[in-house]
C-alpha cells in the first residue's frame, strides 16, 4: 500500500471563512490545557482527538447520538438518535484499517469497504480498498470532518442519504469518531515508569534497565561481557529475594 502514503493531508476549510486573514490566537496555552477535560465517553465508546487514535471498531456519530448506519442496499443513512447512554448499534459499526499516515479504510459489519460513487453518494459495496475507499480524517480546532476520494466531506443529505459533496466543512459536516478500544490512559506525572512501584520493585526495574544497555555495550565493545554476567547475577539474586 505504498501508494497510499504519497496522499497529502488536508486541512478544514470551513465554510464562510475569510482565506486572506490569519485569525489571533492569543490563549494557545489556555486552550492546551482545556484538552485535559473530562472524555466524551458514550456506554464504553470514546470520542477520538487524533489519527493515531482510529483503530479497531468504530462508529461515526453525525448528530448528537446518531450514527451512520449501514443499511442492506449497500447505501447508508443516520440510524435513530440513541439514549445517552447507548452507544451504537452493529449496523453502526465499523472497522477501521489503517492505509497511511493520514488515510484509512472503514469495513462495514456486511463485509464492504465504504466509498464512494460517481456522484459522491457514500456507498459500501467493495470487496476490495480501491482509489474511492481512502479516507482522510482531518482535526482542527478540537473539530473533526471526514474527506472523501473526491476532496469533499461527508454529510447527510436531505433524502436521507450520506454523501459527499461539499468542498469546505460546516456544521452539517462536522462529526465525531468513537471507537470501544481500551483507552491508553495518560499520566499527568513525571515518575519514570522504572520508579514506580515499591522500592525492591524499583531496584529491579532499574536492574532490568541498567543490564539491557550493558548488554549492548558489551556487544560493540570488546572485554565488556564479565560485565553483562555480572549483571545478571544480581538481576537473578533480586528476583529470587523479591
Amino acid at each position: 500500500m505504498a501508494e497510499y502514503a504519497r496522499v497529502k493531508s488536508t486541512k478544514l476549510v470551513f465554510k464562510g471563512s475569510d482565506k486572506g486573514k490569519k485569525k489571533k490566537n492569543k490563549d494557545k496555552k489556555r486552550k492546551a490545557g482545556d484538552q485535559d477535560e473530562k472524555p466524551d465517553i458514550v456506554a464504553g465508546w470514546w470520542v477520538v482527538s487524533s489519527f493515531g487514535e482510529i483503530t479497531g471498531t468504530v462508529a461515526i456519530e453525525m448528530h448528537n447520538n446518531s450514527y451512520i448506519h449501514a443499511l442492506d442496499t449497500g447505501l447508508f443513512t443516520v440510524g435513530a438518535p440513541h439514549k445517552e447512554d447507548e452507544g451504537p448499534d452493529p449496523p453502526e459499526q465499523f472497522t477501521a484499517v489503517k492505509l497511511s499516515d493520514s488515510r484509512i479504510a472503514l469495513k462495514s459489519g456486511y463485509g464492504k469497504f465504504l466509498g464512494i460513487n460517481s456522484e459522491g453518494l457514500v456507498i459500501g459495496r467493495s470487496d476490495a480498498i480501491g482509489a474511492r475507499e481512502q479516507w482522510e480524517p482531518v482535526f482542527q480546532s478540537g473539530k473533526m470532518a471526514l474527506l472523501a476520494a473526491n476532496s469533499c466531506f461527508i454529510s447527510y443529505s436531505e433524502s436521507g442519504d450520506i454523501e459527499a459533496n461539499s468542498k469546505t466543512a460546516g456544521d452539517g459536516e462536522m462529526l465525531k469518531i468513537r471507537t470501544n478500544t481500551e483507552r491508553e490512559v495518560k499520566r499527568k506525572d513525571d515518575i519514570a515508569d522504572e520508579d514506580r512501584g515499591n522500592v525492591k520493585s524499583c531496584e529491579i526495574n532499574y536492574v532490568y534497565v541498567f543490564f539491557a544497555y550493558n548488554s549492548r555495550t558489551a556487544q560493540s565493545k570488546s572485554g565488556q561481557t564479565d560485565i553483562a554476567v555480572f549483571l545478571h547475577v544480581v538481576l537473578s539474586f533480586l528476583l529470587f529475594y523479591a
